[in-house]
């Protein structure tokens, strides 16, 4: 991959997020966005397969590579594409409904993170019981063990403990949350990496291997 020719891509969309411009371009998002980030998502499938837990990398639009194309049916933001590129390699038994580790290109930068944000009823339930039973001693290890690798773990969903639970006990604050996912803030990207196969298949599975505690937890104790 040419790091510098993924970020010319994605700040002309920025500048040009329309129809005809992509269909203008639409050969050289193919030939140096998804023909080498493919060939990534490959590269990395048996590595990340023997993590724990073992992560799916599926070497196709719309499995690890996701769909550039915004669903704007709900947003007063109507421009047709995303301006970055998105990266998924998923725990569970759906790129969009399981925990995983997610790693985001933009025109300035790369972010990653992991988790999952939107616990179903049963899902939260679950994660709740875990909390009380061993008064947050588990989520708040998983927590720090991936905030050592530069991630934060985003605030809680909710603004007050939820109902039928103490408010007054230590970990209550782990009790607001609905989901857990941790990010990173932007990072410049380093050549050396970025436009090197080898060292960036190992990226990759660096970062996914850093993420590992929490997909685990969320995949033992909620999923």
């Amino acid at each position: 991959m040419n790091i510098e020719n993924v970020q010319a891509f994605l700040a002309a969309l920025e500048k040009n997020n329309e129809k005809a411009w992509f269909d203008d371009h639409k050969q050289t998002y193919q030939d140096d966005i998804v023909t080498p980030i493919l060939s990534l998502v490959a590269a990395v499938h048996e590595p990340l397969a023997a993590l724990n837990p073992p992560l799916r990398a599926e070497a196709k639009t719309n499995g690890s590579l996701r769909r550039i194309y915004r669903d704007t049916r709900f947003s007063k933001d109507k421009t047709p594409y995303n301006t970055h590129v998105h990266l998924v390699f998923w725990a569970g038994h759906h790129a969009t409904k399981s925990p995983g580790t997610h790693i985001a290109l933009h025109k300035d930068g790369y972010g990653f993170g992991a988790g999952f944000w939107a616990l179903d009823k049963e899902q939260l339930a679950r994660m709740r019981a875990q909390i009380v039973s061993d008064e947050g001693k588990k989520i708040s290890d998983v927590v720090g063990a991936v905030e050592a690798h530069g991630v934060q773990l985003m605030a809680p969903q909710l603004a007050r403990v939820p109902r039928g639970f103490d408010a007054d006990v230590p970990y209550a604050n782990w009790l607001k949350y609905k989901g857990l996912v941790v990010r990173n803030a932007r990072q410049p990207y380093d050549p050396a990496v970025f436009n090197n196969v080898d060292k960036l298949r190992d990226f990759v599975v660096e970062i996914c291997a850093n993420m590992s505690p929490l997909n685990r937890y969320l995949m033992e104790h909620v999923f």
